[in-house]
């Protein structure tokens, strides 16, 4: 029996202090913080854990500094704070990184006032980053020529924090984390909604979306973390609350990268808000729209492309522009907004913030969390394990640390151990970093585990997946303790191959196969199977060949031959 399974077999089985609903940022931190402080915590997903929003973040953990134009301080210093946190706590996953931002004649704000507010946002933060610098346009085209300066009035540089691997592998690590504290976690299992027995227990009807069995899940509590669901899920369990979500449409297009340098180039956009261009490796992410959309699964549209491609061509001196024929990958999602349910539907969309709102029913002990954002992930996961004391469940341990990674001492004595088996020297030549650091971030005290692996057989380094830096002994760690049940959840979720290689070129990879036998044994080519005809799905949609340029020869912009630079 895999993890999956025996996971599934103990939410029927036994009977929870919590019952969180949903996998992705919210829900993870929910069930570390409390399964860490102690509680009996089960968490489950209808799809695969930090899918839907949480892996088509912008990748940034950032302290909000647009909320400075709308005067929101109280939030740009929460978030600033709880930026500088991560940073501290995740030091080799959350980084500090620079953001270049240049300022188009005639905007709604001078490029001295914006100067101005990053100088703001730095002393908001406690100078934990470092400073800010102006910069004239001259100054602008000469730390990135990339930048089309003919229009530009000059721009400023200052710093936030970004995700080195992917947000949805930061989120898993939660989840695991949170197993490795006791709790039972399932992925596509999904609630149907559930009632409160006599006892005052809530009894939730869940299915498991991969075989169709039918389950019953008892908690004390009810934690609703179903992101752009929460609002559905709680039509389901009968809860009236003070707030709903709005829903924004995001997008982001990979292409290949852009320019060598590792830091974030931010523009103002043709509607006025900031516009991103993220390094991503070998790859750039550029971004986002802000779309109002009334369905959590709103497709991207060939409006959403037309829109990010035409705001990037017009900022960045480019050898040819930019067209859909240049699209590597997609990462399109909805961010929940948290309003109150009174809000009218006049106010100013764009001006909503990512804030998080909890809305608690003590008497029936259920827990509704709305909006949020990556930065504030850890005030999301305390005050939950507050909300959950007050509802009658102890918390044994109420002041264990229940996020971070190992302590310093203890990554040394991997980097240490690493050093003196010779590690790094089988990193694959074309690798952007060492081994070590690799495994060290991703594994955390699991990457233990693979030295001995590699001790014992050193081909458990070598990589399986031509074009990406993922070893056979990473597949092996995954298949044992990370509950990949498709190959999505592998390629899209786990990893991030599925953003920076095109399908075709996974497809073409030799080793492929073996890389499928060893998630799912005997199932490995119907999984491929699967994977390959969703992705053909989702690529008929996009109709990319409709582009005029589509058959054009890829023509890499002028930056991206400059040579490496990876991330």
């Amino acid at each position: 029996m895999d993890l999956r399974q025996a996971n599934i077999a103990r939410l029927e089985s036994e009977r929870f202090d919590a019952l969180v609903i949903g996998g992705g940022i919210n829900g993870a931190v929910s069930a570390a913080a409390l399964a860490g402080k102690g509680a009996r915590v089960a968490l489950i997903d209808r799809g695969d854990f930090a899918g839907v929003t949480s892996q088509e973040s912008s990748n940034l953990a950032w302290g909000g500094i647009k909320y400075l134009e709308t005067f929101d301080f109280a939030l740009v210093r929460k978030l600033c704070l709880s930026r500088n946190h991560l940073i501290r706590n995740f030091p080799s996953t959350v980084q500090e990184i620079r953001f270049l931002t240049s300022v188009p004649p005639g905007f709604r704000h001078s490029r001295l006032k914006l100067y101005a507010g990053t100088w703001l946002y730095w002393l908001i933060g406690n100078g934990f980053t470092r400073i800010p610098r102006l910069l004239s346009r001259a100054g602008l085209g000469t730390a990135e020529p990339i930048i089309e300066t003919d229009r530009v009035a000059g721009g400023f540089e200052y710093s936030d924090a970004y995700l080195f691997d992917n947000d949805s592998r930061f989120v898993f690590n939660f989840v695991r984390q949170a197993m490795d504290h006791g709790s039972v976690a399932a992925n596509y299992v999904e609630s149907l909604g559930g009632t409160r027995d006599a006892s005052g227990d809530w009894s939730v009807a869940a299915r498991d979306g991969r075989s169709g069995r039918a389950l019953t899940i008892r908690a004390r509590v009810l934690i609703n973390a179903a992101g752009p669901y929460v609002d559905a899920h709680n039509r389901l369990t009968g809860q009236t609350t003070e707030h709903r979500h709005v829903l924004s449409k995001g997008v982001h297009l990979i292409v290949d990268r852009l320019t060598a340098e590792r830091r974030v180039l931010a523009f103002f956009a043709s509607d006025g808000r900031l516009f991103f261009v993220i390094p991503m490796g070998a790859r750039t992410c550029i971004g986002t729209t802000d779309t109002r959309v009334d369905d959590p699964a709103a497709p991207v549209t060939d409006e959403d492309r037309d829109f990010i491609l035409e705001n990037i061509n017009v900022r960045l001196r480019l050898a040819r522009p930019l067209s859909r024929a240049d699209i590597i990958a997609e990462r399109w999602g909805v961010r929940p907004l948290a309003v109150r349910q009174t809000t009218g539907e006049g106010r100013d969309f764009l001006a909503l913030s990512r804030k998080h709102a909890v809305d608690v029913n003590a008497p029936e002990r259920h827990i509704s969390i709305f909006g949020g954002k990556l930065t504030d992930c850890v005030n999301v996961g305390d005050e939950v394990g507050e909300h959950v004391r007050r509802c009658g469940v102890d918390l044994p341990y109420p002041r264990y640390r229940w996020y971070g990674e190992p302590p310093a001492a203890t990554a040394a004595e991997f980097h240490h151990r690493a050093r003196l088996m010779g590690l790094d020297a089988l990193t694959a030549p074309s690798a952007s970093e060492p081994l070590s650091r690799r495994y060290w971030r991703r594994y955390g005290m699991a990457a233990f585990d693979l030295l001995e692996r590699i001790r014992e057989n050193p081909a458990e380094a070598a990589v399986l997946i031509e074009g990406t830096e993922y070893t056979r002994g990473e597949l092996k760690l995954t298949a044992h303790r990370e509950m990949v049940v498709t190959l999505a959840d592998f390629l899209r979720r786990r990893s991030k191959i599925a953003l920076v290689a095109r399908p075709e070129t996974i497809g073409q990879s030799a080793g492929l196969l073996e890389a499928a036998r060893i998630l799912f044994g005997d199932a490995a080519e119907a999984r491929i199977a699967e994977y390959f005809a969703t992705t053909a799905g989702d690529r008929a949609a996009a109709p990319s060949s409709a582009d005029p340029a589509a058959d054009a020869p890829p023509n890499a912009p002028v930056a991206a031959q400059a040579g490496a630079g990876a991330v």
